[in-house]
């Protein structure tokens, strides 16, 4: 038996290969928190992992989770709340989300990360030291190293410390449906060999098609070009399964891109060195947006200038931020970033014009608004400066199954199809219908809540 075609449905085999109650498709960070709910709500619990190794999407992120009202914020002296949160996201949306599904992530955040850290033990802390776009409080929540390798770690080590077999180099490729129920799925290893595994319920956590270039290039046609900075084997099943079953497919024009990505290095950069004060420039040496927007629309940004680049231009006081993140370090390390003592001399390193760049930097506001409405507020920019090369890129879509709050995904007519749940990046998320809508930390938000839902709900089996 080898995969011959696209991901399908089909019916089930006379005989299934093995069997559990819980099947999860996907090792990241949404895959490993509905293991540990399940584990804990009792369930005989199977995770499957296309790589040879748990890493995904969430290794490639800054592993860093909003979330309000945890024992973390309060430590901090950080007034929030679940409703709060929900205003901010239908802020940055539009107002174009499923406000139910919205109240529910809102709400069920915080809950998730003390439980983490709680029974767990993963070391949560919030990034108390500059603001993210959208959020009205402080509430991105990461480990020590603000690592999303960091993060699918400690999940991987949480899940094996609660003996939860995770069987990686196996990519689901058919789910078998019995008068309207997942019944199991086909799985093909490497050499591919198949194995049919039999299931009361199946979990889609396998991320959505930002691997795909023929579904990006289809429905967000303006990012196809950017960087993929994404995982590869983010090939869309679950866009391709759901189409097949008759789901409810939403928002699949909705993506989290990056305007900061260092290039040609391809380190990300923390939208700190922005958000603490530092501005983006094109090869002229001058501004054209307002950063203030957020990272996601960055990338849209940066690739519509010359050469589908940028430089972020920033000083040692905000570099000294941003070194709290491992990919800035890295960065520094592979000699991405660039210092000066003046705008002049930064200039010449990053290949950009001497003068325009001086100008550029003179011309921001000390204490007021620009010309691209963005707000400045002190302390400003002050000599050493630095620089970094940047262009835009594509981290994950946004868009996928529609579910309700208990992570059923449902067909066109609202109802649920039963046996089947999805969370993180294939299911649709609360970003809207573009990249404006992405509020920072909102994939990991819909991947571990979502998860922990999904893990944690008993259904009835007919």
């Amino acid at each position: 038996m080898t995969p011959d075609s696209d991901p399908h449905i089909a019916p089930p085999p006379a005989r299934f290969d093995i069997a559990c109650q819980t099947l999860i498709i996907g090792a990241g960070a949404c895959g490993l928190v509905a293991a540990l709910a399940a584990r804990e709500a009792g369930q005989e619990v199977l995770v499957v992992e296309a790589d040879a190794l748990p890493r995904g999407s969430t290794a490639l992120s800054a592993g860093l989770i909003p979330a309000p009202c945890t024992t973390m914020q309060r430590a901090a002296g950080i007034q929030d709340s679940a409703a709060l949160f929900a205003q901010d996201i239908q802020a940055k949306a539009k107002g174009q989300n499923d406000p139910d599904l919205v109240e529910t992530l809102a709400a069920g955040a915080g809950a998730v990360i003390d439980w983490l850290a709680e029974q767990h033990g993963l070391p949560f802390s919030v990034v108390t030291d500059f603001d993210y776009p959208g959020h009205s409080r402080r509430r991105m929540h990461g480990l020590p190293g603000r690592s999303g390798e960091e993060l699918i770690d400690a999940l991987r080590q949480a899940c094996e410390a609660q003996g939860i077999d995770i069987i990686c180099s196996r990519r689901a490729h058919i789910v078998h449906m019995e008068d309207g129920r997942v019944r199991g799925v086909t799985v093909f290893g490497p050499d591919g060999s198949g194995e049919t595994i039999a299931c009361d319920r199946l979990i889609l956590a396998c991320n959505g098609f930002g691997g795909n270039r023929t579904l990006v290039g289809r429905h967000m046609p303006e990012i196809h070009e950017a960087l993929w900075f994404g995982h590869d084997g983010n090939r869309g099943e679950a866009v391709l399964w759901g189409a097949a079953l008759g789901a409810d497919l939403k928002h699949l024009g909705a993506y989290q891109g990056h305007g900061n990505v260092a290039h040609p290095h391809g380190i990300l950069i923390t939208w700190a060195v922005i958000t603490s004060g530092g501005v983006q420039v094109n090869r002229d040496g001058e501004r054209f947006w307002d950063e203030s927007q957020g990272y996601s629309e960055a990338a849209r940004a940066v690739m519509a200038q010359p050469g589908g680049e940028a430089f972020a231009i920033f000083d040692a006081r905000i570099a000294g931020i941003a070194r709290q993140f491992e990919d800035f370090r890295r960065a520094e390390a592979a000699g991405a970033i660039q210092q000066a003592d003046t705008p002049e001399v930064l200039a010449r390193l990053l290949g950009l014009p001497p003068d325009a760049l001086a100008q550029t930097l003179r011309d921001l506001p000390r204490d007021g608004t620009d010309g691209f409405g963005r707000l400045f507020q002190p302390p400003p920019l002050v000599p050493p400066y630095c620089g970094v090369r940047v262009t835009g890129a594509l981290f994950h879509t946004q868009g996928g199954l529609r579910t309700d709050t208990q992570a059923r995904v449902l067909r066109r007519d609202g109802t649920p199809v039963p046996g089947l749940y999805a969370g993180g990046g294939a299911a649709c998320g609360v970003s809207g219908s573009g990249d404006s809508g992405y509020l920072s930390g909102n994939g990991l938000l819909s991947a571990v809540v979502l998860g922990w839902i999904a893990g944690s709900c008993r259904e009835a089996v007919s």
